[in-house]
């Protein structure tokens, strides 16, 4: 859970920040654009973090 924890803080908000990239890349400047693409990212890295946590976790 400790390892999940560190990969999760790494990997949040570097989707987090791209996807708010892409979305004012696409000139979509509004607040809420920003903040759904910010939740998006975040939600989307909890099963990342978590199958390469589990991946380092089996190999080490």
């Amino acid at each position: 859970m400790r390892l999940f924890g560190i990969i999760y803080a790494l990997a949040g908000p570097t989707l987090a920040g791209i996807l708010i990239i892409a979305v004012l890349t696409m000139n979509m400047v509004t607040t809420n654009a920003i903040i759904v693409s910010a939740v998006i990212g975040f939600l989307v890295a909890l099963p990342i973090a978590w199958f390469v946590a589990k991946a380092i976790r089996e190999n080490a």
